[in-house]
């Protein structure tokens, strides 16, 4: 087949935004983006050479981009000059940094509130079609009839958990459904929990480590990140913007 050569228009970017259901998306992130520029230049924040080179490095190595040849494939890629990855890249820094200049003094205090929310877990598990069989195999690893990684082998069908014989590591309150998470944090370490229902199935875990909750450097900066979202999310219910389709 001979390729051939079709033209977009910038109405036609438009039109397929509108088609896809994307334009709601799009108004948050030049919102979003004008928020953080804005209240940036009324704190004097700014972005130095240094800050602007470190933010562009990881963008590429974030996006493995290890040749000069690679950067000016993605641009294409994207339609972005070099001017606007440096923009890209200078957003990001301000972003960072208005974040902490704004929730960094907060850390502690809302950790403090929401500890509970920061235990984590590392647990095994398999998922089981059908409850009595899952009672049945609970059953039988209380008795240590079979060992929990044998039922892995057996019923997980994903060859790469079923090689790791069901190890999920370390999970989060927030990464495991809430029926779950809610009998693993309430269960003792090497414990193997009673069959959890769910709408995915039956769950048959093994919790083996129960972690206290840290303010880790990780920690530390996704409560920054997630009081910052919070408040980038109050400023534009209060935004009433004018979105105009003429081109």
């Amino acid at each position: 087949m001979i390729a051939q050569l079709l033209n977009i228009q910038a109405s036609d970017l438009m039109e397929e935004a509108q088609l896809s259901c994307q334009i709601p998306g799009l108004i948050t992130g030049i919102l979003t983006r004008k928020i953080i520029t804005d209240q940036a230049q009324a704190l004097n924040i700014s972005v130095s050479d240094a800050e602007l080179q470190e933010a562009a490095d990881h963008i590429r190595l974030a996006e493995k981009l290890q040749k000069a040849e690679d950067t000016y494939a993605w641009l294409k890629k994207h339609h972005l000059s070099v001017d606007q990855f440096e923009q890209l890249a200078a957003g990001n820094v301000l972003s960072t940094k208005l974040a902490q200049h704004l929730f960094g003094d907060r850390v502690e205090a809302y950790f403090a509130e929401h500890q509970l929310d920061y235990y984590e877990a590392t647990l095994s598990e398999v998922l089981i079609n059908d409850l009595d069989l899952a009672l049945e195999l609970f059953f039988s690893l209380q008795e240590q009839e079979i060992s929990f990684f044998e039922v892995a082998q057996a019923h997980i069908q994903d060859p790469d958990l079923r090689h790791m014989g069901g190890y999920r590591g370390r999970q989060s309150r927030f990464s495991l459904r809430p029926e779950v998470s809610s009998a693993v944090f309430s269960a003792q370490a090497h414990q193997i929990l009673k069959p959890i229902v769910s709408s995915l199935g039956v769950h048959l875990v093994q919790v083996h480590e129960i972690f206290e909750p840290s303010l880790t450097a990780e920690v530390r900066n996704q409560i920054v990140s997630t009081l910052f979202l919070d408040w980038i999310n109050q400023e534009i219910e209060q935004l009433q913007p004018h979105v105009d389709f003429q081109f």
